[in-house]
């Protein structure tokens, strides 16, 4: 994503803050393809090969932008993924939660 931002000269607008909005506004486009479909019915219909084809490119470009802001902060997005995992196990023990929403504390 890097290489592909300095190519272009894209770098000067990649500063964390227009990151953040331009990943908030794929998040966006991805949450339309779902808005309004039945939550019982959801995972059916997003079988659709046209919804599952825009889903993947929704998804795709909400994940480049996300590579592209952690690269920007000097993150390390597996190894933040794998302490978020760590600590999650931690907090939500299977013996607390087990079949529960978690509730927000």
């Amino acid at each position: 994503m890097r290489e592909f931002s300095e190519a272009r000269n894209w770098v000067q607008f990649h500063d964390p803050k227009s990151l953040v909005l331009a990943l908030v506004g794929e998040v966006g486009e991805l949450a339309e393809l779902f808005q309004w479909l039945p939550a019982d019915q959801a995972q059916a219909l997003a079988s659709d090969p046209k919804l599952k084809q825009r889903a993947g490119e929704e998804i795709s470009d909400v994940f480049l932008y996300l590579l592209r802001l952690a690269d920007e902060l000097g993150i390390d997005l597996s190894q933040a993924a794998n302490q978020k995992m760590s600590a999650s196990e931690e907090r939500f023990a299977i013996s607390d939660v087990h079949g529960q929403a978690p509730l927000k504390s």
